[in-house]
Parts: structure tokens; C-alpha cells; sequence
């Protein structure tokens, strides 16, 4: 069995920690280097019911794409919830490993892997890495659609293909416009407005959309019939969790690992429940 130094080496390559934002907190949390990893599950966000999980799953690695502790702390005591999760990994020896934003710009990255669920071709880019001369890297992905869609169809599509959540997807736009081209970005979307204008696409396809950054770019189209579609913010970072899975299978049968790679599917998207509006005012406009 490899070594966690190994495994982390590895995964390092894959997202390399310099390409991570200057403000995010990526890299190897808690785990010993010199401890063996023969089980690895992947998951979204670093909270305790996956903690959990990782410990009844027996796993020796946690790999995950949110930071744990993305700001600074002063404890780690298990009287506050994250510190919950620092003496759970560590009591159950459980290696914990982050990659945010470093796997955000990856060739692949977490957009490719939105865009390989919803089926659409990735073209390039949204916001190309100017370090990267193959052009590969970047934030966001520019899309293509085989054949075109209605954005409600499009809609219906994402809401079939992403993970259920409660949110589900919501729709700006005309509903019955035509999507040839489709702008992706995995978790909160809305500081891309520019590339996205810029990118001359018919939708995008991101999570986290607020109300006034939605209206101002919706009235500033030029004319364009773009729509948004806003998803949950953990049913468009979720897919990266098997992309990166498989990632590690593969570089697990070239060593010779034997490693038993797993995905959560607990769902840590914190909302639970949605309600539809029932009142007269409130569906004025509002597709059926």
C-alpha cells in the first residue's frame, strides 16, 4: 500500500497548490505522511456527516473540494463544529486533503465535469489561465450543444442530470429561447458576468446567482436572448467528486496500488425543502 506522502504526491500533480487563489486554503489539513492509504472517499464539503462516512467506510484519506478552515483559526477544540472534524479525522486516522480552487482551473477541472454531466462539448475556457499555453486551463468552460435546446428543455435537463437538491433549477430569461452555446462555471457564478458577456453564449449554467448582479446583467445584454440558469451550488461541484475519483483510480492501477477509491453521495447542500409560490403576485411571468 502507498504511503499518504505518495498519494498526496500524486494528487499535488493533478492540482497543484501554487494554482490555488491567494486567498483560498488548499493542500493536506490533518494525516501523518508516513501512514499507509489503501481506501480514499471524495465528497464535497469537509462537514461532519462525511467525516462520519469516511469512519464508517474505513477510509484512510478524505479528499474534498471545500477547505475546512478557509479563513484563519485559533482552536481546534472539539467544542466548535469544525474542531468536531479535525478530532474525528484524526482519532479515526483519517488523512483530510482539500482541492478548491486549484481543481476549479484543472485541465480536467470542475466545470469539465459539469459539462460531462449535463453532455454538452467543451470548447474552451470561460476565463483561460494566461500561464497555461496549451490554453487548456481556466476558469468556467465555453460550451457547445449537439443538437439545440429550449432553455426550459436545457433546464429539464440539468434537473435530470446534476444531483437532486431542493433549490433545483431556476430559470432567468425566455424560456422557449434556443441554447447553441452554453457558458459553465461550477459553484458561485455571478463575478464571471463579463467573460460570460464577453463569450457571446446563448445561457450560462452556474450556482449562487444573486438577485441584483442577475437583474443588471439581464438588462445589459445588447439585445442578446441569454438566459441564466442557477443551480445548487453542491450539484455543480458534485460531479468533480467522480471525475477526480477516477482520476485517482487510473493513477492507482499505474502504481499498482490496489487503492478502493469511493464518492460520497450524502447530499451536504444545506437546504432541505422548497416550497412554490402560491400566490397570485408572485407567479406573474413564471413559466409553467
Amino acid at each position: 500500500m502507498p504511503r499518504l506522502s505518495e498519494v498526496i504526491a500524486e494528487l499535488e500533480k493533478l492540482w497543484p497548490a501554487e494554482r490555488a487563489e491567494s486567498w483560498d486554503a488548499v493542500g493536506t489539513v490533518v494525516g501523518d505522511p508516513g501512514q499507509e492509504v489503501s481506501r480514499v472517499l471524495f465528497a464535497v464539503d469537509p462537514v461532519q456527516e462525511i467525516a462520519d462516512e469516511a469512519v464508517e467506510l474505513g477510509a484512510d484519506l478524505l479528499v474534498t473540494h471545500h477547505p475546512l478552515y478557509l479563513r484563519g483559526t485559533t482552536t481546534v477544540a472539539a467544542s466548535t463544529f469544525k474542531g468536531r472534524v479535525v478530532h474525528t479525522l484524526i482519532k479515526n486516522d483519517v488523512a483530510l486533503h482539500v482541492a478548491h480552487t486549484n481543481a476549479d482551473t484543472a485541465d480536467p477541472g470542475v466545470s469539465d465535469a459539469l459539462a460531462g454531466a449535463l453532455d454538452v462539448r467543451v470548447v474552451r475556457p470561460l476565463v483561460p489561465d494566461p500561464a497555461d499555453p496549451a490554453g487548456r486551463r481556466g476558469l468556467g468552460r465555453v460550451c457547445e450543444l449537439d443538437h439545440p435546446l429550449t432553455v426550459r428543455e436545457l433546464a429539464a435537463r440539468a434537473a435530470e442530470r446534476l444531483p437532486a437538491t431542493a433549490q433545483g433549477i431556476r430559470v432567468a430569461g425566455d424560456p422557449e429561447a434556443l441554447v447553441r452555446t452554453l457558458a459553465v462555471s461550477g459553484g458561485s457564478g455571478d463575478s464571471l458576468f463579463d467573460h460570460v458577456r464577453a463569450a457571446g453564449v446563448d445561457a450560462f449554467l452556474t450556482a449562487d446567482l444573486r438577485h441584483h448582479p442577475a437583474s443588471e446583467f439581464l438588462a445589459d445584454r445588447a439585445g442578446r436572448p441569454l438566459a441564466l440558469l442557477d443551480a445548487a451550488h453542491w450539484a455543480t461541484e458534485w460531479p468533480w467528486c467522480e471525475q477526480a475519483a477516477a482520476q485517482l483510480d487510473q493513477i492507482s492501477d499505474r502504481h499498482g496500488w490496489g487503492l478502493r477509491v469511493h464518492v460520497s453521495t450524502t447530499v451536504t447542500d444545506p437546504w432541505t425543502a422548497h416550497a412554490a409560490s402560491t400566490h397570485p403576485t408572485s407567479t406573474a411571468g413564471a413559466p409553467n
